[in-house]
């Protein structure tokens, strides 16, 4: 009985999770192309980015108008793995997915995880619903929604089955979750691939032996890191809910941080941080001349689109920011400027999303195995020395950073820190969270 029973589960875990990975692999495969197209169009008619504003009135009102139940964005299907709450929409889906591309048709500063992290919430909770999943393997679907989401959007399964586990809870592995999170991200990478899409390639750093020389170098670029990471949650936060107060309508929320960027794009003299920045951050692999100002332009213009609630996610501007950090760090202590664009650009979404373990794994898919002792360094060090703050604020931690006793049961970061705030406790979110993650 008791192995009929394990195998039951066991299959139960194999097929479901393979129907999580088919449809986020066909969703991030659309949403990729469609990506693309629209990357392609705006650099050949320069013009559309002076229609942003006038594209943040059109989605500010599309928004207010239907898409009040998936405000939340990331923080929504974090929140319901925990709570069980009432179903993800499935309207999530389609809305995230024009939403996010037209925010980048018009030069919009933003990424592509947040997308295919509510695309595959929202599609494994219809799942989850149709099969008439029970709570427990509700929330095991909704992990292995994100981790095919994430997993397939760039093309490393192994990481994105690690991030739905681990974005879910600050410090803990939800090993319940492991076997359908690995299955969906796996079949949804390999999906995606085998629909055509093709992804960025990376330059492959040299190997560097990690000395104690290397290590203590290393640790000074983890300060930079987490103090870059710790700005740019803070900035983009602080401005989300600032605009919220001050400017109550979305339309013109929108509209005025579209203004914004539009203006950065013209004093910046560049197109280089709109978009996703792609080519900026193959750039940091190989130019010793990077500018040093680069990952502050790119964070200030991302910080500008997501905190006006334009639509989009934040792990490749956070490459992008980390990557040209990393460039300008390494320069500075000596170290082969491809390796600490590599390092820089894993343990910065790191830092920001309380995730060491899942960039660790993500980089080593990414550039290679040579790079894992220095990001798994860099990683862990700037995510302890960003406090409990982060991206998703609706994250729970159960037990803070640097120790302290156990809180009884999981509390989101934004309450942690309106509970404890200090030098060692969270730093000041506001409580907003990100609309569109």
């Amino acid at each position: 009985m008791r192995w009929s029973g394990s195998a039951r589960v066991l299959a139960q875990w194999l097929l479901l999770g393979a129907v999580v990975g088919v449809v986020c692999g066909v969703s991030s495969a659309v949403f990729l192309w469609l990506l693309e197209e629209a990357t392609r169009l705006r650099e050949r008619h320069e013009a559309l980015v002076y229609a942003l504003p006038l594209a943040g009135v059109v989605l500010g009102w599309a928004y207010g108008r239907w898409g009040g139940p998936i405000r939340g964005g990331n923080n929504l299907v974090i929140d319901t793995v925990h709570t069980g709450d009432a179903q993800v929409p499935l309207r999530m889906a389609p809305m995230v997915l024009v939403g996010t591309v037209l925010t980048h048709l018009f030069g919009g500063s933003a990424g592509r995880e947040g997308t295919a992290v509510q695309m595959g919430g929202s599609l494994a909770d219809q799942i989850s619903h149709r099969f008439r999943a029970g709570p427990d393997l509700r929330r095991e679907l909704l992990a292995a929604g994100i981790a095919g989401g994430f997993g397939s959007v760039f093309g490393t399964p192994i990481a994105g089955a690690v991030f739905g586990l681990e974005v879910v809870v600050v410090g803990r592995l939800g090993y319940e979750a492991l076997l359908p999170a690995l299955v969906a991200s796996v079949v949804g990478d390999l999906v995606t691939r085998g629909l055509g899409i093709h992804h960025t390639v990376y330059p492959v750093p040299g190997a560097l032996p990690l000395t104690w020389d290397v290590l203590g170098r290393w640790l000074v670029f983890a300060v930079g890191v987490a103090a870059v990471a710790v700005v740019f949650v803070e900035a983009t936060h602080r401005l989300k809910a600032l605009l919220e107060k001050r400017v109550p309508w979305l339309p013109v929320r929108m509209a005025l941080g579209g203004a914004a960027v539009v203006a950065l794009w013209l004093a910046a003299g560049t197109d280089a941080y709109l978009g996703l920045g792609v080519p900026g951050i193959l750039r940091a692999f190989e130019d010793p001349a990077l500018p040093v100002s680069a990952f502050a332009w790119k964070l200030v213009f991302t910080a500008v689109t997501l905190g006006a609630g334009f639509l989009g996610g934040e792990v490749t501007p956070l490459f992008f920011i980390g990557a040209s950090l990393g460039n300008v760090l390494a320069r500075v202590l000596g170290l082969p400027v491809d390796l600490g664009a590599a390092v820089g650009m894993a343990a910065m979404f790191a830092a920001a999303a309380n995730t060491p373990l899942a960039l660790s794994l993500m980089a080593v898919e990414l550039v290679g195995a040579s790079v894992l002792p220095h990001v798994m360094v860099v990683a862990t060090v700037a995510y302890l020395l960003t406090g409990h703050r982060g991206i998703y604020p609706l994250q729970r931690i159960g037990r803070g950073k640097h120790g302290g006793p156990v809180l009884g049961r999981w509390v989101p970061l934004r309450e942690l820190e309106a509970q404890a705030p200090g030098p060692h406790g969270p730093g000041g979110e506001n409580g907003g969270g990100q609309g569109s993650g």
